[in-house]
């Protein structure tokens, strides 16, 4: 028989397994958001609101397993601004497809009512919406019925707001161990690159030109300031040709300005936008890509003239990328990959792929599939 020491050991041990099995109990959470608000949440958060289907990209590194277990509505521009994610995830989660979907804030298209009627437990909105949802008075109508709003961002002002984006949205989630890991191998990765640049001695930064959603449009060249892909440059070893002609993260470039600039490297931010512009000159980047397609509109693009007697398309240093890196929390492989581009020598034995494949196997529901990127070759 067991002495009262032993069954009162053996009662606390049972309790704690009990416990360990039980769901974690919601409880009311403050939290600051990305624009300084406090708002209460009830959390862990069961139901959830994406104000941008591409918010999927931080779900997905937080709920693997089950990342839509969630959400119970989100914007529609994920199938539209991103086909291939979205056809990956419909392939593996095909109930995604009865999801309820909503407009955009800045459209005017959010649906207020709609949104009360799914009784999220938080809607999610990046903080480009925040003017737009300002003047809706939006926070204002969900906080009457108790639907709290939270704003995060990875697209403004990534390199300052992407750790406490995530920090904020594992509070939420119950899931703050697995945004500590994803934050600290994001830091790691970022330092493969910076950590080499800083010993390298003589490092000569090239100057960079960043199209952002080249061909998406016929106008000349929306950019990148020191934000974003401006700052990517930066911690990739180059010297971003925007930066000082664009005060805030997004902006343009004349034409003019590119060519007194002559930069010494191009690089087209790309995807499939189809959805948005049907049979556009855009570069078609995304997961499982078409890499001939893509390059041969990359080729097209640098014969505007523009770009046609620059050293970078002489040179044959004119490249494409995954337009969805920036309003991601993955800019870390972007880094790597231009950093690459830059100084091919110095990082030739960093593999922007393998790390991308090892993000998603750490963190992602999907496989990693290639076609995020694009190069021409010289006199091509």
């Amino acid at each position: 028989m067991l002495n009262r020491r032993h069954l009162l050991r053996a009662l606390t041990i049972t309790a704690g397994l009990a416990a360990a099995a039980l769901p974690a109990l919601a409880e009311k959470v403050t939290v600051t958001d990305i624009v300084g608000r406090k708002v209460e949440v009830e959390a862990p958060v069961k139901r959830i609101i994406l104000g941008e289907g591409r918010q999927m990209y931080f779900v997905g590194a937080l709920d693997k397993n089950e990342p839509f277990k969630r959400v119970v509505g989100w914007r529609d521009d994920l199938g539209k601004a991103d086909p291939e994610t979205f056809r990956a995830y419909a392939k593996r989660y095909p109930e995604i497809a009865k999801l309820p979907t909503f407009g955009g804030m800045k459209e005017g298209a959010f649906d207020v009512e709609q949104a009360i009627a799914l009784k999220p437990d938080v809607l999610f909105l990046n903080i480009e919406a925040k003017i737009a949802s300002d003047e809706a008075k939006l926070v204002e109508k969900l906080a009457s019925v108790g639907i709290p709003v939270v704003y995060v961002d990875f697209r403004e002002k990534p390199f300052e707001h992407t750790e406490p984006s995530m920090r904020l949205i594992g509070k939420l989630f119950g899931k703050e161990q697995v945004a500590e890991e994803f934050i600290t191998f994001r830091a790691e990765q970022i330092k493969v690159v910076t950590d080499r640049l800083a010993a390298a001695k003589d490092l000569k930064r090239p100057l960079v030109m960043v199209e952002r959603a080249g061909g998406y449009s016929d106008d000349c060249c929306m950019s990148f300031g020191n934000e974003n892909f401006g700052k990517m440059v930066d911690f990739a070893g180059g010297r971003n040709l925007a930066t000082p002609l664009i005060p805030g993260t997004f902006g343009t470039v004349n034409a003019e300005q590119i060519v007194a600039s002559n930069p010494d490297v191009v690089i087209v931010t790309g995807s499939n936008w189809d959805g948005y512009v049907p049979g556009g000159n855009w570069v078609g980047l995304g997961y499982g890509a078409d890499m001939t397609e893509a390059r041969r509109k990359l080729t097209n693009l640098m014969k505007r003239p523009a770009f046609t007697q620059t050293a970078a398309v002489k040179n044959g240093r004119v490249h494409g990328i995954w337009h969805q890196f920036y309003n991601s929390p993955y800019q870390f492989v972007a880094i790597q990959e231009i950093a690459k581009w830059l100084h091919p020598e110095l990082f030739k034995d960093v593999d922007p792929g393998a790390t991308m494949k090892l993000l998603h196997e750490r963190f992602l529901p999907l496989p990693y599939e290639p076609g995020l990127w694009v190069s021409l070759e010289a006199g091509k």
